[in-house]
């Protein structure tokens, strides 16, 4: 079985937890406190973090290899395209989104960053998503009509952006319509932890 070490208010943990209860298959989550770690995940993962995928032998601790080897592992529903060359545009994609968007949530998920950093990130993803909306007039997930792990990675932002104190303006709502899509898939919903849960008003 696999096991899921996974932080009850981490971003990226939630990703994971997303692609395992999309997949419904048998896995245990094991939920971890990010301001109390146990000793063990410094033993299974040298940088001290979350998620980390244990399966027998097998250590996976970084989201996005964890995803992809879930979804190579277990491959339906397909979250990555099938097609080599769209797979690698969606990497690439990913890879950007990593670069211009999610390392700003690291500042805001970080409690000794300074204020003006945390402005700074709010700024950054508050543009960048921004100029993500204008697709969403024309497609209903970030690949086109399929859910994705695009979808997956960003999705866990897109629900704390109340939480991190990110408004939007009106010209983000084909985004939030799409972000509500997303909300209502039940993998989604399985995936939510109890703190999780209350971070959106």
């Amino acid at each position: 079985m696999m096991n899921l070490y996974s932080g009850t208010t981490c971003p990226f943990s939630h990703r994971c937890r997303i692609v395992l209860y999309e997949k419904g298959m048998d896995f245990q989550v094991i939920d971890v406190d990010l301001f109390n770690k146990p000793e063990d995940i410094a033993v299974i993962n040298p940088y001290g973090r979350v998620p980390v995928l244990v399966e027998r032998d097998l250590i996976l601790y970084e989201p996005n290899i964890i995803n992809e080897y879930i979804d190579e592992r277990f491959p339906h529903p397909q979250l990555m395209p099938a097609d080599p060359i769209q797979r690698a545009r969606s990497r690439q994609l990913l890879s950007g989104m990593e670069r211009e968007i999610f390392v700003h949530m690291e500042v805001l998920e970080k409690s000794n960053a300074k204020a003006a950093e945390k402005d700074k990130a709010r700024n950054e993803i508050r543009n960048r998503l921004t100029e993500l909306a204008p697709m969403f007039t024309k497609q209903k997930h970030m690949l086109g009509d399929e859910f994705s792990m695009l979808d997956v990675a960003i999705a866990p932002l897109l629900w704390r952006l109340d939480h991190y104190g990110i408004e939007l303006g009106k010209t983000a709502a084909p985004l939030m319509k799409y972000a509500e899509r997303i909300f209502s898939r039940q993998g989604f919903i399985d995936a939510l932890t109890p703190p999780e849960k209350v971070m959106r008003k």
